[in-house]
């Protein structure tokens, strides 16, 4: 007869300190995303009223939508630096203060000069943002648990799509006209002020790392601390990793690579959602925002199932692989589709696999390396990254000019993510053995 079944003292420990950094830590993360993808994905809400006002075409438009990643990829390794160097708290914070300043004046844009300018300073002040807050997850969540973690803050920008396309609706219907502001006016300036007030109450709040953690015990500190230690000394065991070694690592080229062909149609379907929308038939701003809200909330029940399963398993590529092809086959499907309904329901199924992978590429990018070198690692997979938001809104902005049609666009966004799938089967995540090569250890593949 078996005895009664002993749990680990560490158990409980374990248990208790994920439950309280998890608590803590993400809602706020989560409010931090939430107003940043508010701020970039407001544009295409704008759109359907500025465009009008500022004689704007498809182009014009695509590209503004476009140059914000050009600014974006430029403070990417600097910002990851400037975290690691100043510590979170503070360097959130200022993030947090200087882009809600830059995305409210975006109220004040009077042609295309001050359009595409003031896009690109957007890129600027948001850049350090989310390879930020993957290397500050490093800081706190052992590996098992980084893809949940990075969930929880991730799904922000889903909910921001969800959430913003109602409000941002109800902006330009209902603001229109006050103190002789348009609405998409209004827009900007009512969500870009919560990222100021939200920098400062993370100066306040934020700790940067567990030995700071006042909110936990200090048996549970102990844990947390001996646990990330010996990550970190599993990761170096090939070898010490040098900023260099970040850079010419074959794994981040790739992984920025897959990711980048992602964006594209990530990037694209956010920027051009509303508009995309509009053209299927004739609809008001609020119907609009109603219906843009329905593909990001799949996204984050994608999102969530994913990243939990991910976890269980311990398989983060093919899961990517599997989100992108369904996030393709929407896309062909609502390119295809003559009916709009179908149309719609296929942006619905892009929607839904585009955004699930997001938590398994971040979870990805974090565990490669540690120290300086994983900081600027995070950062480089980031900024090459880019160029799938310097492509996606440009792209489709273009296309719909010479052809009056999303469909082509489309097409071509689908291609990018079986691009997309098709690295992320093939990629190696993991440095070879140290044994069996000499130059291994550096991180070569």
């Amino acid at each position: 007869m078996e005895g009664p079944i002993i749990k680990s003292p560490t158990e409980g420990i374990e248990r208790s300190t994920v439950r309280k950094i998890y608590w803590r830590l993400i809602p706020l993360l989560f409010l931090m995303m939430f107003i940043n993808y508010l701020d970039r994905i407001n544009l295409g809400f704008a759109g359907l009223q500025m465009n009008h006002d500022l004689g704007f075409t498809s182009a014009v438009f695509g590209f503004g939508g476009s140059v914000f990643f050009l600014g974006y990829m430029i403070l990417q390794i600097p910002s990851n630096l400037m975290l690691f160097r100043f510590g979170a708290r503070l360097w959130l914070g200022a993030i947090l203060v200087v882009w809600g300043a830059v995305a409210a004046l975006m109220a004040f844009v009077s042609n295309e000069w001050s359009f595409d300018l003031l896009r690109f300073a957007l890129g600027l002040a948001e850049a350090g943002l989310l390879p930020g807050l993957a290397l500050y997850v490093t800081f706190w969540f052992p590996s098992r648990y980084r893809a949940r973690a990075v969930a929880g803050y991730i799904i922000a920008g889903s909910f921001a799509a969800i959430l913003g396309g109602p409000i941002s609706g109800a902006l330009l219907t209902y603001t229109d006209g006050i103190t002789g502001l348009r609405g998409w006016q209004w827009m900007f300036i009512g969500e870009g002020v919560p990222a100021v007030l939200l920098g400062l109450f993370t100066l306040y709040y934020l700790p940067n790392a567990p030995t700071q953690a006042k909110f936990l015990t200090p048996e549970e500190r102990g844990w947390i601390e001996a646990e990330l230690g010996v990550e970190r000394a599993q990761i170096e065991r090939a070898g010490q990793y040098s900023v260099f070694d970040s850079i010419r690592d074959v794994r981040v080229w790739v992984l920025a690579i897959l990711f980048g062909c992602a964006l594209v149609g990530i990037y694209g379907l956010f920027i051009w959602l509303p508009l995309i929308i509009q053209s299927l038939g004739t609809l008001s701003y609020l119907e609009i925002g109603l219906l843009s809200a329905v593909p990001p909330l799949l996204g984050v029940v994608g999102t969530i199932l994913v990243s939990v399963n991910s976890d269980r398993t311990g398989d983060r590529k093919f899961h990517l692989a599997a989100v992108y092809v369904i996030g393709a086959v929407g896309m062909l499907g609502s390119a295809l589709a003559k009916d709009p309904v179908l149309a719609y329901l296929s942006l619905c199924l892009a929607g839904l696999g585009m955004n699930a992978g997001n938590s398994l590429f971040w979870s990805l990018n974090a565990s490669f390396m540690t120290g300086v070198a994983g900081a600027v690692s995070i950062a480089v997979v980031n900024m090459i990254a880019q160029f799938g938001g310097l492509i996606g809104p440009w792209l489709i902005g273009a296309v719909k000019t010479s052809t009056g049609s999303f469909s082509i666009a489309l097409m071509v966004v689908a291609a990018f993510l079986l691009l997309a799938a098709g690295i992320a089967a093939a990629m190696r995540v993991t440095p070879k053995d140290a044994t069996s090569n000499g130059i291994a250890s550096k991180g070569i593949a």
